[in-house]
């Protein structure tokens, strides 16, 4: 029989089993609302990652784990399929478990984007580049929708070393509800893409935008080519999920400045109410390109009768000659990718800032 372990809720593993099996204390609390398989699974890795384990060490078997840690063997067969599965540890029948050498494994990702459009690809061509051969990712979409995330990570959790998520939800879900599936991520293992999440329970990697202040900041900078319009305005749609942090920065950037302003949803309607000297901010590309056709089709020359600002860049305004206001979504993802690399938890926002091709 082994010697009996403490009754504290942090157990210590007896010296006479970590001298003959190599085996370091787990980083194990009872009383901690964390799976007790997930437990072990950081607890090991976390000791792997700092050296105490060596290529080919070999871990205690499940029976002796259960026992000393007065667990279930089912808990420690799934921490074990978890870590094997991880590229951590292999099993050899007949002899146990072993540590693999983390050198000869791919880092295993898994990026979860809210939509697919062209700047998101940006994003992710420029993590994967940056990964290198260090990584494998695999993509997922959740389309703003919270339930289609909580199945994700219902089917992934575990199968991956960390997770790459945009948290951009559909307008009204509440808070607390997408609190409680990120907080289910371990914070060494989550990272926020374009969005920061301050209430999170412990802090994760995160490259995000600063919608309200980018967009003040960026206008302000870019002032006195403004001041030629009589008005500006925002066409943002109601239906896209988009940052209401966006409305406030363009708000407050006309009132502190005296503009004429408006915030619209449709870009028929402002058409039909058109007026010269007018400056268009447009989020979507469709109302982008309503506006090309109309000024095309009134004669009105962009960056003189007609001021036109696209958010986010993409080949195809840069080749038609249309002023962008963007987030650089190629540091994004490579920032993303460096963290990561280095183990640094760092919050970081990403870069913002006007293209000028002529169009305001």
């Amino acid at each position: 029989m082994y010697p009996k372990t403490s009754t504290s809720p942090f157990f210590s593993f007896p010296e006479s089993l970590i001298r003959k099996n190599n085996f370091h204390r787990l980083d194990l609390n009872m009383n901690d609302r964390m799976p007790k398989y997930k437990q072990i699974v950081n607890s090991i890795i976390n000791d792997i990652e700092r050296g105490y384990y060596k290529k080919n060490d070999q871990l205690l078997s499940i029976t002796e784990l259960s026992i000393e840690y007065l667990l279930s063997r089912d808990t420690v067969e799934k921490a074990y399929r978890e870590l094997k599965s991880k590229g951590y540890i292999d099993s050899v029948q007949g002899k146990g478990y072993f540590v693999k050498s983390k050198r000869e494994q791919k880092i295993k990702v898994l990026l979860i984007l809210n939509k697919l459009s062209s700047y998101k690809k940006i994003v992710y061509y420029s993590f994967i580049e940056a990964l290198g051969e260090n990584a494998s990712v695999d993509l997922q979409v959740h389309n703003y929708d919270l339930e289609t995330l909580e199945e994700i990570l219902d089917k992934n959790l575990g199968r991956y070393n960390y997770y790459a998520i945009m948290p951009h939800f559909a307008k009204g879900t509440p808070a607390s509800e997408y609190l409680e599936i990120l907080n289910r991520i371990p914070s060494n293992e989550l990272i926020l893409l374009d969005k920061q999440i301050p209430e999170l329970r412990n802090k994760s990697i995160c490259i995000y935008q600063d919608f309200e202040k980018d967009i003040f900041n960026v206008l302000e900078d870019n002032l006195i080519c403004l001041k030629k319009y009589h008005h500006l305005t925002l066409i943002f749609p109601k239906l896209g999920n988009y940052p209401e942090e966006i409305v406030k920065g363009f708000s407050s950037f006309c009132n502190l400045n005296n503009f004429n302003f408006s915030i619209d949803h449709c870009v028929k309607s402002v058409m039909e109410d058109f007026e010269e000297k007018t400056a268009y901010i447009v989020i979507e590309e469709p109302d982008l390109a309503e506006l090309i056709k109309f000024s095309r089709s009134e004669n009105l020359t962009p960056g003189v009768d007609i001021g036109l600002i696209s958010f986010n860049e993409t080949t195809l305004k840069e080749v038609l000659g249309i002023t962008v206001i963007t987030t650089d979504f190629e540091a994004m993802g490579r920032l993303a990718a460096e963290n990561l690399l280095s183990k640094t938890i760092v919050t970081r926002k990403s870069p913002f800032y006007m293209i000028d091709r002529g169009s305001v």
